[in-house]
């Protein structure tokens, strides 16, 4: 059988044919895969059943803190243990933020940033998603085509995420860009200075971001964490801008692919479509449906905070522990005929958003917006199709499925 590697998880030849990777992954005859290197930060373990990518995603011993593994100061790092510290990583242990980082300092970030996503609040903005996403298809609609993802599944998340952090209209399109640098440099080694360029002024723009919101503060996410910080609520200044950082390229870029992807899945599978089209009320399944069948996050990392045996195999402390969200929610053992897209599916205990403590503090508002987008694209345009084939889609190479483009004709 043909060795799966690391690079595997990002080519965009298995992002157009996502089902026939994870075939491949589920026809190993180890449960627990040995990648030989990942992305050029060492050897890591790969777990891709869903039983057990949702164990280890629960199992406080499998960590998301690097700085807890870094040797004592002084002694250096240790060659190619350390090799994942990348500069991207190097800049994530100077400005952690609740993603990167464990109890108890995750359970104080994510209190902080928790405030903002309640079921209540998040259900009060409904009324302005729609409103933009009405306005964004009132903005194309004569023209009788559109790229979908420039013209509706980008700007519609990151409206209302720049909305809710108090962040200019005219600087959103530079947060496109950013990301997109982001996640393209940080899987080459070779760019780290492209990387380092990138988060640098990502991280000024922060800065001057907050210092306005000192100034003149409003009723808003970055005002609110601003005024917490300054309080003395235990928020350090770094962890502050890389909250803030967090919050912008979380809030859009998986919501961004969730609408790309779903879409795409729905075109394939008219049936699926015009059951959906025809019965709003299906909107919440379909969702979770395209969320497992389509989500955008394919892998996830942990390390090995103490040495762990697993399935026979000894993951020794510090290594690099991956899980296949994509993978597990495709597993047989779990779901019925995973490889059929069932927007009418009862039971679907996906994990496109993690599980235990890391799981997606986002995940309300991109349901929401998830409805929202598919419900309106499919009540105002009836006639929504390809404007290419769909061997002609093409895909970046990252380790979120994500569209390069998405031309549509309705």
């Amino acid at each position: 059988m043909e060795k799966i590697t690391g690079s595997d998880f990002a080519s965009p030849e298995t992002m157009h044919d996502f089902m026939a990777f994870y075939k491949r992954l589920a026809g190993q005859q180890e449960p627990l895969y040995r990648l030989d290197d990942f992305f050029g930060m060492g050897g890591a373990w790969l777990a891709f059943r869903h039983e057990d990518v949702a164990a280890i995603l629960k199992d406080p011993r499998f960590i998301k803190d690097i700085r807890k593994l870094a040797p004592p100061q002084g002694q250096g790092e240790p060659g190619q243990k350390y090799a994942y510290l990348s500069k991207f990583r190097e800049w994530i242990k100077q400005m952690p933020n609740m993603l990167s980082v464990d109890p108890p300092d995750h359970t104080r970030l994510r209190r902080l940033a928790s405030k903002a996503f309640t079921p209540h609040t998040i259900e009060g903005l409904r009324p302005r998603i729609q409103q933009i996403a009405d306005n964004l298809l009132d903005a194309v609609q004569e023209r009788g085509r559109m790229d979908l993802i420039t013209d509706f599944a980008y700007p519609l998340p990151i409206t209302v995420i720049s909305e809710m952090l108090g962040i200019p209209v005219a600087d959103r399109d530079q947060f496109r860009e950013w990301t997109r640098e982001l996640l393209n440099a940080s899987l080459d080694p070779k760019q780290e200075d492209t990387v380092s360029e990138v988060l640098d002024k990502f991280t000024e723009y922060i800065k001057t971001l907050l210092a306005k919101k000192r100034a003149h503060p409003g009723n808003d996410v970055t005002s609110g964490l601003v005024q917490a910080h300054d309080e003395g609520d235990q928020l350090s200044e770094n962890e502050l801008l890389s909250t803030i950082w967090l919050l912008i390229v979380a809030g859009h870029e998986t919501t961004v692919n969730l609408i790309g992807n779903g879409i795409v899945a729905l075109l394939q599978h008219p049936e699926q479509m015009r059951l959906l089209r025809s019965d709003p009320s299906l909107l919440p399944s379909a969702v979770e449906e395209l969320l497992r069948y389509a989500g955008p996050v394919v892998i996830a990392s942990r390390f090995a905070s103490e040495d762990v045996t697993l399935h026979g195999k000894d993951i020794r402390k510090g290594e690099m522990v991956l899980v296949s969200l994509a993978g597990a929610n495709v597993d047989p053992h779990k779901f019925s005929h995973p490889e059929a897209l069932d927007i009418t599916r009862e039971e679907n205990e996906h994990l496109a958003f993690g599980k235990g403590i890391h799981l997606c503090l986002g995940a309300p508002l991109a349901r929401l917006e998830g409805q929202i987008a598919f419900g309106t694209l499919l009540r105002r345009l009836p006639h929504l199709r390809l404007a290419v084939a769909p061997e002609q889609l093409t895909y970046n190479r990252s380790t979120l499925r994500s569209l390069t483009n998405l031309p549509v004709l309705f």
